[in-house]
């Protein structure tokens, strides 16, 4: 028969110490416990020594961790403050340029107004929108540049209206369908619109050139008065566009003129107004056929 695995502590004389010192240390512990504890509901003050010794020890590492914690935390609120204030420069970037674009048309309509009374008289009126339309199409990728726009004659959408965003003109209706329309971007190669700059009478004539830009070619050659940043809005003049509309912003000074950037980015637009025609007398005027002279 095999030995036991375990033998009994009473044959060892080692193993019945160790069992009878343990048990002597743990009613010691059992004893500085129980009087401690009567000590602490007797007199509680008596700790407040050993206490602040502890906190006294454990305060540099708590200290420490503390820092640590408030750092992270203001490395973490950097960050976040970074991309925030990021974001509000993009925004105010765009309320600003916004901003000088009404500015500038608030100035050319003043100055509308004011050449249109002391001449004939006039009085300008608000000009209510045939209908307001999402752009649903355009040839980036062409050599011309047109736009659709989803709606068409059932909407009262008619040839040679207008089309603008908020921030000024896209270009102005070319054909139309029952439910669509094609508008001729004011970018297109064969687009010509007459403008003037904003601040003073300065006409000239926008061209697109079929990248995105337009060729501002002033009327009366010689010194070119232009500088970068001026502000070019519709004339008026044509009888398609009434006048004091943002049209772009010079970026280039050139020998007849110079370059500019259209203000209304029909890439960047997704809902457009179709306005009537300004003049439609002036342009029924001069698509009228000229009358034969009488037979002899």
């Amino acid at each position: 028969m095999a030995p036991p695995s375990k033998r009994r502590p009473g044959f060892s004389r080692r193993a019945q110490f160790g069992i009878f010192t343990g048990y002597v240390v743990a009613g010691i512990g059992a004893l500085v416990g129980a009087i401690l504890l009567a000590l602490s509901l007797w007199r509680p003050a008596s700790f407040n020594g050993p206490r602040a010794a502890a906190h006294d020890t454990v305060a540099p590492a708590g200290e420490l961790t503390a820092v640590a914690r408030s750092d992270g935390l203001g490395l973490i609120d950097s960050i976040a403050g970074y991309y925030r204030a990021g974001r509000q420069n993009a925004a105010l970037k765009r309320e600003m340029e916004l901003a000088r674009i009404r500015l500038a048309e608030a100035k050319a309509v003043k100055t509308e107004n004011r050449r249109l009374k002391a001449l004939l008289g006039l009085k300008e009126t608000d000009v209510k929108p045939v209908v307001v339309s999402r752009i649903v199409g355009s040839t980036a990728s062409s050599a011309r540049r047109f736009a659709y726009l989803g709606a068409g004659k059932a909407d009262g959408v008619g040839p040679g209206m207008a089309v603008r965003s908020p921030r000024g003109v896209v270009g102005r209706v070319l054909e139309v369908g029952r439910d669509s329309s094609r508008v001729l971007l004011l970018t297109d190669s064969q687009s010509v619109l007459p403008v003037r700059r904003a601040q003073d009478e300065v006409v000239a004539f926008a061209e697109g050139r079929g990248d995105g830009l337009l060729r501002i070619r002033l009327i009366n050659l010689g010194i070119n008065p232009l500088k970068v940043g001026d502000v070019f809005v519709t004339s008026g003049a044509g009888g398609y566009y009434r006048p004091g509309i943002a049209v772009a912003i010079v970026s280039k000074i050139t020998d007849d003129g110079g370059l500019a950037r259209i203000i209304s980015d029909p890439a960047a637009t997704d809902f457009v107004s179709v306005e009537p025609i300004w003049q439609p007398e002036a342009i029924r005027s001069r698509s009228a056929p000229a009358e034969s002279p009488p037979e002899q």
